[in-house]
């Protein structure tokens, strides 16, 4: 069975097109109009092994708020879509990311209760047009729309850009290894993930 999915979302502030293939080699095609966001979704895409392309615009001329969150948003989607009933996936996935003095934890739960647990200070500082801000509301959308329990937790490190590094590589790590297809069985006692 193929693990794709084809998303598309469009508002009077964004238009997003996404297209994603879990069981890939990390190849991707991504203009989200934000070079910062582009380059963290290029990491992601690398370090969960996951093609990934995506074509969106938004009204970056009033901020990059909306196209941030919204590709959260597509990106969640798009993942669920593809994991279609989730049988036989391992449902948890883990990280540990060093990126020079940065050292960021992830943990997550593909659980259908989406939860975002964000312990991250705040660090005063931007990546172009991004900040830590712009990265809550991205993954705000994303587990919103995943059905995903995450925790990210900065052990410490300073370079705002180091910690968004280690937060999006981590993020595709995790996910790799949760979506790794290890039987035939929902993994739920329940016997359903939403």
């Amino acid at each position: 069975m193929e693990r794709k999915g084809i998303f598309k979302r469009k508002t009077k502030e964004t238009d997003i097109e996404i297209e994603i293939n879990l069981d890939g080699e990390g190849n991707y095609n991504i203009d989200t109009s934000v070079g910062f966001l582009n380059h963290m979704l290029e990491l992601f895409s690398k370090f969960s092994s996951f093609d990934l392309k995506i074509k969106g615009k938004g009204d970056i001329e009033v901020d990059t708020h909306h196209i941030v969150e919204d590709v959260g948003i597509s990106l969640g989607s798009v993942i669920k879509e593809a994991l279609k009933d989730k049988k036989g996936i391992k449902r948890y996935g883990f990280s540990s990311v060093p990126m020079d003095e940065v050292l960021v934890n992830i943990s997550l739960d593909i659980s259908g209760r989406p939860y975002l647990v964000f312990n991250v200070p705040f660090i005063k500082g931007r990546e172009g047009s991004f900040e830590i801000e712009d990265a809550k509301e991205f993954l705000k959308g994303f587990v919103n729309h995943l059905g995903l329990t995450l925790h990210i937790n900065l052990i410490y490190g300073e370079n705002l850009h180091h910690i968004l590094e280690g937060i999006f590589k981590g993020l595709g790590l995790a996910l790799k290894e949760a979506v790794k297809i290890e039987g035939k069985k929902l993994p739920s006692t329940k016997g359903k993930i939403d």
